[in-house]
């Protein structure tokens, strides 16, 4: 078939329809892109030019509580600082480091209903309209695809607001406190982007971060998602279908024992599929493909090794192409370890292998 447009090539995939070779859209780490100018990328190329990668816009808006942001400490090799969410961080200067979160404010019950009072107040500047207005004309000439990112669920809250025992010890003993943190979540991050496709700004779908497992094991049962936090995702993806957007959620770790509730709310896009901790995409192919669309699955610990990588590429692209539905990714992002010329070898690859 001829060659389609980058938008419409992602489109397609959502639903599992011809194509002319599979989506590419990948994250590299901050260090990654800037060992690849280093290694031979030309200063003022984006790295999707010079792999030949698609593109992706992702917009958010701020539904915070808006906690006082404050740096309590300063040195030279980190500084402890407060979010808008409340939590208290080390953040290090090191390139790609992972800040170390040390408190959350809104540990508890008792400390949600300050948290829920600030964000419901409705400010003008939680959606960055300069931003947008400044951007949106070049998006749209340049035909990228155009996802609104919607903020909730058990990852965001459990991660920025509450800490992640303290959010479980809730599920099971305060499911009210849970529910009520998850309905303020996406009652106010989907009020901003009605206000965003009220003003006239077209979108082609929505995304939302989710990640409910670890290494071989979901964070809760099948029947505390089924309970607690599918309504809302039915929520969202209804809410997005009902004004013609495609649904994408970003869920890390294991988490097959939920995939059967998770596909019920009607979401077509999975992404990552985390190799490293369990996910099976042959499995998932199998028993769901014929209603969700896959994004990822190839092993970033691999993505160093030329070899390994493209062996892994070899088993796996095929495969999961076939009949549509498949986006080539890492099963994360593209750590730093990934030289120029690797990366080179790995997009040469996939294009090849991504051919239909």
């Amino acid at each position: 078939m001829k060659a389609l447009t980058e938008r419409e090539r992602i489109l397609r995939t959502y639903k599992r329809q011809e194509i002319d070779r599979i989506p590419m859209l990948d994250q590299p780490w901050d260090g990654t892109i800037r060992r690849w100018h280093r290694e031979g990328m030309p200063a003022n190329m984006a790295w999707e030019d010079q792999f030949g990668f698609d593109r992706w816009i992702r917009f958010e808006t701020d539904n915070s509580p808006r906690y006082e942001r404050r740096v309590l400490e300063q040195t030279d090799r980190y500084r402890i600082e407060t979010t808008t969410w409340g939590a208290t961080q080390k953040v290090f200067n090191e390139l790609d480091s992972t800040p170390e979160v040390l408190d959350f404010y809104y540990n508890s019950s008792d400390r949600w209903e300050e948290a829920k009072a600030a964000m419901l107040k409705d400010h003008e500047d939680r959606i960055d309209w300069k931003y947008l207005e400044k951007n949106y004309p070049k998006w749209k000439a340049e035909g990228r695809f155009l996802q609104l990112t919607i903020w909730f669920g058990f990852d965001v809250a459990h991660s920025r607001l509450t800490g992640t025992e303290n959010m479980l010890i809730g599920m099971y003993e305060e499911p009210e406190w849970v529910t009520d943190i998850f309905d303020t979540y996406l009652n106010t991050s989907l009020a901003q982007a009605q206000k965003i496709l009220d003003a006239g700004y077209e979108f082609d779908g929505i995304f939302w971060y989710d990640d409910m497992g670890y290494k071989g094991s979901p964070f809760f049962s099948p029947d505390d998602y089924r309970t607690l936090l599918k309504p809302y995702h039915k929520k969202a993806v209804d809410w997005a279908h009902e004004r013609g957007l495609v649904t994408e959620m970003h869920s890390c770790g294991y988490i097959d024992p939920l995939l059967a509730d998770v596909v019920d709310t009607g979401v077509e896009m999975l992404n990552p599929l985390e190799i490293k901790a369990g996910m099976d995409p042959f499995k998932l192919k199998g028993l769901y493909g014929d209603r969700l669309a896959f994004h990822g699955g190839i092993n970033a610990q691999l993505w160093d090794n030329p070899e390994l990588v493209k062996a892994e590429m070899e088993r796996i692209i095929p495969q999961m192409k076939e009949g549509g539905g498949y986006v080539f990714a890492s099963d994360h992002s593209i750590p730093n370890s990934v030289s120029f010329e690797t990366m080179k070898e790995i997009s040469d690859l996939a294009h090849k292998l991504g051919k239909y």
